[in-house]
């Protein structure tokens, strides 16, 4: 039985997972236990809250369901790119047929879903319950819970992209899994570090020229520009970031890289999936 109020990790690789369709090298080779796409849980007694609906929501809320009694489940999406919210698919009636579940989202990613197929369909069946959000005003989900939705600049081809501040009992949590440079930020993203527990954020490659289409196409921070952009910070600050969003060719996959050992041994961590952390 878990704590009362936990954050639990259930997913830290980017949108297309692992083993990658059409990689044939030695980072898919292998199919990894519970190696799933990008997703954070909270447990706050009778509720799940789902930040983001990755492709791997089934296996991903069968762990929660198996470590909670908690049967309602309630969802946030930071954004329309197929790792964050693909997975409202198996809310439908093919699947899990499931009634007014809410899904908090932008102005933007509300048009979405409701201007597409299959999206539109499961508002018009019932299957989820649109519930609007707005950049940096908090939203109040249980007496203990309140999430907050940040926006960052990403490719917005259909929605806006946000991050959220997931406050609980006692514990603040940042969760940015995608964003293009922390330089485009308004947002001074080492003075909001002070302000959380636990940061989560945004490692999808480890390095420039790591995969061999040209990265400016698909800006994210390298994992090493994040370390020196944070190599200022205490190291109590440094200890609040667990690197998530990892793609299938970041070589931090193994933790027996020497980059990886290197990042950890300056103090930050890397996520897993089962990591749990009270709110309380």
């Amino acid at each position: 039985m878990t704590e009362a109020q936990t954050l639990v990790v259930l997913g830290t690789l980017q949108d297309g997972g692992s083993p990658h369709m059409g990689c044939v090298k030695s980072c898919c080779a292998t199919e990894r236990p519970n190696d799933y796409v990008v997703s954070l849980g909270v447990i706050d007694e009778s509720k799940h809250f789902l930040f983001d609906a990755s492709p791997d929501i089934v296996s991903q809320t069968n762990y929660l369901q198996s470590i909670s009694p908690a049967k309602k489940l309630e969802i946030f999406l930071t954004h329309a790119h197929m790792g964050h919210y693909a997975g409202l698919i198996h809310l439908g009636r093919e699947s899990a047929n499931t009634k007014k579940t809410p899904v908090y989202v932008m102005p933007r990613m509300e048009k979405f879903l409701r201007n597409n197929g299959p999206w539109n369909q499961l508002i018009d069946l019932e299957n989820i319950s649109i519930q609007p959000i707005q950049n940096k005003i908090p939203v109040s989900v249980s007496p203990r819970l309140t999430v907050t939705p940040l926006v960052v600049p990403h490719r917005d081809e259909f929605s806006e992209t946000v991050g959220f501040l997931i406050t609980g009992q006692s514990k603040r949590v940042l969760y940015i899994p995608d964003i293009d440079k922390w330089d485009l930020w308004e947002t001074d993203i080492n003075e909001l570090l002070t302000q959380v527990d636990y940061a989560f954020l945004d490692a999808t490659f480890f390095e420039d020229g790591e995969i061999s289409r040209p990265m400016s196409e698909v800006p994210h921070p390298f994992v090493e520009e994040s370390v020196t952009r944070f190599k200022s910070l205490a190291i109590e600050e440094k200890n609040k970031i667990y690197f998530i969003h990892l793609n299938h060719t970041n070589p931090a996959r193994d933790t027996g890289f020497k980059g990886r050992v290197d990042v950890e041994e300056k103090g930050f961590y890397f996520a897993t999936f089962g990591m749990r952390f009270s709110l309380d």
